[in-house]
């Protein structure tokens, strides 16, 4: 009965399983999204050389670091928007 003082309710091995099951999911979707991104973006289709050359590579260095970063706003946002849902009676999120 954790739940009624302010702990997390304990999570049983399936859902344990389950979630970092969700996890990966998730981690793997992001990481398949920016390759293909970054990719599209940086790497020309018709490229001739196995090494990236220096435009290529300062392309792919700004483009996965934009993407982490609008990732994180993102996500927290979407956190701080639940919070105002699960708390409607605070009135303002954090931050605001």
């Amino acid at each position: 009965m954790s739940f009624l003082f302010g702990g997390r309710p304990q999570l049983s091995s399936a859902e344990k399983i389950s979630a970092a099951e969700s996890e990966i999911e998730m981690v793997s979707d992001m990481f398949n999204r920016l390759t293909q991104s970054c990719t599209k973006k940086c790497i020309p289709p018709d490229y001739r050389e196995a090494d990236l050359n220096k435009g290529e590579s300062v392309c792919l260095d700004r483009c996965v670091s934009k993407f982490f970063e609008v990732n994180m706003k993102v996500s927290e946002k979407m956190q701080s928007e639940a919070a105002v849902k699960q708390n409607p009676a605070g009135g303002m999120g954090f931050g605001m």
